[in-house]
């Protein structure tokens, strides 16, 4: 699976990186339809508590899923979001099955 990560605002750090691979593999192992997932990290507003914004779109063989999060750490972000797309991979999959 093909990963782009996007940082606005600032520089992802190599730990940070391979935290989203990491992560990001998950999804990938869930699921063999994933073609490819594109990270987005951004600062918001850098003075106020809860201004990471992350969203991650993973694109399948029929279709898109998306998810994005709000939190004090990219870290927790990336997790809520994964979590979120694995939810989001079992509906896909349900739904394919069942056609």
């Amino acid at each position: 699976m093909e990963v782009k990560i996007q940082s606005v605002h600032f520089d992802a750090t190599e730990k940070l990186r391979s935290y989203i691979d990491k992560k990001l593999s998950k999804v990938e192992k869930f699921s063999d339809e994933v073609i490819s997932a594109q990270v987005q990290l951004k600062v918001e507003k850098p003075e106020v508590a809860m201004n990471k914004y992350t969203s991650i779109k993973v694109l399948v063989k029929q279709g898109e899923l998306f998810a994005e999060k709000v939190c004090d750490t990219f870290e927790e972000g990336v997790s809520l979001c994964v979590d979120s797309l694995l939810r989001q991979l079992e509906k896909y999959k349900e739904k394919r099955h069942a056609k």
